[in-house]
């Protein structure tokens, strides 16, 4: 019989470390310490470490990686070490108040990022001769720096549990210093080899070294994917995550707190949904093995830990059809490529684009054709998209193509087959004085998006909340006829 559960811990709430200790790890105050433990948890950076580490995930601004990638200002990445050490010095010198265990933490890391700057250091040194070139080792750099983060993190929240008389373990699958280039699953496996659930507590990183990248291959994704396979490797009865918020059925910053309430369950169709638009309850290829192994995922607030949180599992959909969600992204980029010639050879068009596309990492939210127009709404910067621009112009010079800056909003739903819900939500928006610019609804019928202009986003979740959304708690769902 499953037994245990592995649970992940975001970034936001890994900075308020007695958040985590009372409402996650201890529960009840702690009473019953036997309660504890069958239990895995896997930790993301403290909030802001990893933005350091790579590279802003919303502003853009540079991290170490981003700096010794760019080299713009020669060694300009070893002061983002140095800063990024002070900062980590800042965090410990908080969460520590034993002097003693404050300098052993800030030796544990010390080490590290010593190894990491001498490392850096020498690749440099390496590229400038002409026959080594820096590009080719990048991947392994970003590898390396992502995993610091995690590692930080999970060695302090272990030793300070310790400090409060539970078994916890450090569980470091960064492969720091290790000659074997695993799978992941291998070293889960090796890891989680000798370690007995029912009297210690593993803390684990959630960066995993692994033969493939996990970086490369899942982005600022890979803490889920590594999370998602221990639960799947070790048998875990419940996959949870614990965020700062609800998964609610809108921004409460945007609808207001008294409308937009928590949804007590969806499916995997849903979290999909959700991470298209950047607002992840989990990477959808950490969802693929929870959905198959029949593994049931919550997602919770820490902050609010009475609250039973959303259960997605894959076979849920609502009593009633309904839109469960409105959601949404800005700071989107619509590059229309117009061509007289495409009619005819769509298909030979779409494949060249989406290779280009592919080439520069885009990330494509939807993106809709006719006879002669393919649009892409890529959710990248502007460099990156500039640079999208310029590879289609050269492959077809006579392709008419614009840029424009847009937003997308979904109402999205485990079911939503009701007659005249479209209607509805665009009679909604019209009222609003929005302009659609597109708007896409598949056969499968788990969301409709509306492409609008950036400026009209707040005002279109709003419209659509109000119009398709009802407050409610889930079991007694009023939702959208």
């Amino acid at each position: 019989m499953k037994l245990h559960t592995v649970e992940k811990i975001g970034g936001t709430s890994m900075s308020d470390y007695a958040a985590v200790r009372d409402n996650i790890i201890l529960k009840n105050g702690g009473a019953d310490r036997e309660g504890v433990y069958q239990r895995i948890f896997v930790v993301s950076a403290y909030g802001g470490i990893t933005d350091m580490l790579l590279e802003h995930k919303k502003s853009g601004r540079p991290g170490v990686f981003a700096l010794f990638a760019g080299a713009e200002e020669e060694r300009s990445w070893s002061e983002a070490v140095h800063g990024l050490r002070e900062r980590m010095g800042e965090i410990n010198a908080i969460l520590f108040e034993d002097p003693a265990l404050c300098k052993k933490a800030n030796e544990f890391i010390g080490e590290r990022l010593e190894d990491t700057e001498r490392c850096l250091a020498d690749l440099e040194r390496l590229c400038q001769h002409g026959h080594f070139a820096l590009e080719g080792h990048l991947d392994t750099v970003s590898e390396m720096l992502a995993s610091l983060g995690e590692t930080h993190s999970a060695w302090n929240t272990a030793q300070l549990l310790r400090q409060e008389g539970i078994e916890a373990r450090f569980v470091d699958l960064t492969g720091w210093r290790d000659s074997d280039h695993l799978t992941l699953d291998e070293r889960i496996e090796r890891a989680f080899r000798d370690i007995d659930l029912a009297r210690e507590l593993p803390i684990v990183t959630g960066y995993a070294h692994t033969r493939e990248g996990l970086m490369k291959t899942f982005a600022r994704g890979y803490s889920e994917m590594t999370f998602s396979r221990i639960a799947v490797i070790t048998g875990a009865r419940e996959a949870i995550i614990h965020k700062e918020y609800h998964l609610s059925s809108a921004d409460p910053r945007l609808v207001g707190e008294n409308q937009a309430v928590p949804i007590g369950r969806t499916n995997y169709d849903v979290a999909d949904q959700l991470a298209n638009l950047g607002m992840e309850a989990i990477h959808p290829r950490a969802a693929k093995g929870l959905r198959q192994q029949e593994i049931p995922l919550r997602v919770m607030n820490t902050f609010e830990p009475e609250h039973r949180g959303t259960l997605v599992t894959g076979d849920y959909v609502s009593e009633t059809p309904c839109v469960e969600i409105i959601a949404g992204r800005k700071n989107i980029y619509a590059v229309e490529c117009f061509d007289q010639d495409m009619m005819g050879s769509m298909t030979a068009y779409d494949r060249v684009i989406n290779e280009i596309i592919g080439r520069f990492k885009g990330s494509v939210v939807t993106k809709d054709t006719n006879a002669n127009t393919i649009t892409h709404f890529l959710a990248n910067n502007l460099k990156t998209v500039k640079r999208i621009r310029s590879a289609i112009c050269e492959q077809y010079p006579d392709c008419d193509i614009q840029v424009r800056k847009v937003a997308v909003v979904s109402a999205i739903g485990s079911d939503m087959k009701v007659p005249g819900m479209l209607s509805r939500a665009v009679a909604a928006l019209a009222q609003s004085g929005i302009s659609i610019l597109a708007v896409h609804q598949s056969m499968r019928q788990v969301d409709m998006q509306f492409v609008v202009n950036e400026n009209d986003y707040e005002v279109a979740v709003k419209s659509l909340h109000h119009a398709l959304v009802e407050v409610y708690e889930h079991g007694d769902a009023i939702c959208a006829a």
